[in-house]
């Protein structure tokens, strides 16, 4: 048997954390058995189904390296199909036509709740004779769900699980406008799809014995189910936005690698051993349903971050790069930031991207820790900083310019050379010549290795940033000096 698993998501908002840790379980479990993965859109409800919401399922997949088989199926372009199933239940006379109105359903809701009984329908039409039925009345169509006995699922998960059938009522499969109700066409396009193994949520549990009713009315084979633990706060109360990020592009908008976020939703109740940090090829070597617990996760936002550091540190600076761009390019078009994106910026971030890159825990970090590289004169400085630009800062830097001016070539080498011995003439410790150096530079007290820093800058670029330095610090002082007076 060739396993086939899908991820089928209704497109009405974000991709949120506990569907895309089902779409990644999914992917990699079939991928470990040598299976298919299939992606289908559930939109039959058409009200609150968006092409945007499309998008983001799509976007969000293809961010986590989660590439699908064939075509994704829109379940919406299927109700003919459904339909067809549901005649079918009919002749065979597993289902019947409702001609309750919604007054009449409200009205039994009313009584049960009135009589502490749970407000289920109460079968006015499962046995009544259709000539009964008022001319031309609008009509839901209801499976004739068995009362007697129990309905057994053995997750593969959860294990083995049973519901009285006493406990279920009819459900609807066909509403009175014609279109098929989420439990009926999940079944039919889980079938037709020849779907091995349904892994999802196990706030879905209901729904399953609820969709075994239908594949055995029909006389169809079950999947295999495994309902995955849902993602809880860090203090166990259910996921919500005061926790932190929530969705694929709340992570992905806060610098968070897509490695860094499938390793750890995978580690996110499954485990293998001590087994902390996996690429890809050794999640799909190594990932199957036995290792999923049974209890419910929770998100640890602190480990998610040091877990992005590695991958960060792993990753290719090129790559890093051309991220940083996109976002500090972002902040110009949207007015946040006084940036000027030259073609030089993008040369000088991959010169200091494997400093960089050690210093930060998220992409939106990096780019805030590389931002100097592409602002505009005069700098703005961090209290810090301006302290580090007083008398003696100024005096160190005034003595650098001509040192700099003059020295050829203009590498780290040569330039660390420059600063010790300039340090050792004025017998100054060399972070007395760097820190004021590395403010006039950036604006902060931090940056990669302060010679890494100024080869990347590039001769010209320090020294005019050197005489803004001066010159901002110069006209503070004499800002001070009229204030005393």
């Amino acid at each position: 048997m060739k396993i086939r698993t899908r991820f089928a998501p209704s497109p009405t908002g974000l991709l949120h954390i506990g569907n895309a840790r089902a779409a990644l379980f999914n992917y990699l479990f079939s991928r470990h058995h040598g299976g298919e993965f299939f992606l289908r859109i559930e939109d039959t409800d058409r009200e609150r189904s968006t092409q945007q919401a499309v998008d983001v399922i799509f976007d969000g997949l293809s961010w986590m390296g989660l590439d699908w088989d064939n075509e994704p199926v829109f379940q919406s372009t299927r109700q003919g199909r459904h339909a067809e199933v549901v005649q079918e239940l009919l002749e065979k006379g597993q289902a019947y036509r409702c001609y309750c109105t919604p007054q009449e359903l409200e009205a039994m809701r009313e009584k049960a709740r009135a009589e502490k009984r749970p407000p289920r329908y109460d079968g006015t039409w499962r046995d009544r004779d259709p000539a009964e039925a008022p001319q031309g009345a609008p009509y839901t169509v209801r499976l004739k769900a068995p009362r007697e006995g129990e309905t057994v699922i053995n997750d593969l998960v959860q294990g083995e699980v049973r519901v009285a059938n006493a406990e279920m009522d009819d459900l609807v499969l066909l509403r009175s406008d014609g279109t098929p109700t989420y439990l009926l066409a999940v079944v039919v396009d889980d079938h037709d799809m020849e779907i091995t193994h349904v892994m999802r949520g196990d706030d879905h549990l209901t729904n399953t014995f609820r969709q075994a009713m239908i594949y055995r009315a029909m006389g169809w084979e079950l999947p295999r189910f495994a309902h995955l633990p849902l993602i809880h706060g860090p203090d166990g109360a259910k996921l919500s936005k005061r926790h932190g990020a929530q969705s694929v592009v709340e992570f992905r908008d806060e610098g968070i690698l897509p490695e860094a976020l499938c390793n750890y939703l995978l580690r996110l109740g499954w485990g293998h051993g001590d087994a902390e940090v996996l690429s890809r090829e050794e999640q799909i070597d190594l990932f199957d349903i036995d290792g999923v617990g049974q209890s419910p996760s929770r998100m640890d936002y602190t480990k998610l971050a040091h877990l992005n550091g590695i991958w960060m540190r792993r990753a290719d600076d090129s790559r890093l790069t051309t991220d940083v761009m996109n976002r500090l390019e972002t902040q110009v078009r949207e007015g946040r930031g006084d940036l000027e994106m030259t073609p030089a910026v993008h040369g000088r971030i991959q010169r200091l991207m494997p400093g960089l890159k050690e210093r930060a825990k998220n992409m939106a970090e990096l780019a805030e820790n590389a931002s100097f590289t592409a602002k505009s004169l005069p700098l703005e400085f961090t209290p810090k900083a301006r302290k580090l630009l007083g008398p003696e800062g100024r005096t160190v830097l005034t003595g650098l310019k001509p040192v700099l001016e003059a020295l050829d070539p203009f590498t780290p080498d040569a330039i660390d050379g420059a600063l010790r011995h300039h340090a050792e003439q004025h017998e100054l410790k060399l972070g007395a010549v760097a820190q004021p150096l590395r403010a006039a530079m950036t604006g902060t007290t931090t940056s990669p290795g302060i010679d890494l820093t100024l080869a990347a800058l590039g001769r010209d670029e320090v020294l005019r940033r050197i005489d803004s330095a001066l010159e901002n610090a110069d006209a503070e002082a004499s800002r001070d000096a009229a204030g005393a007076r």
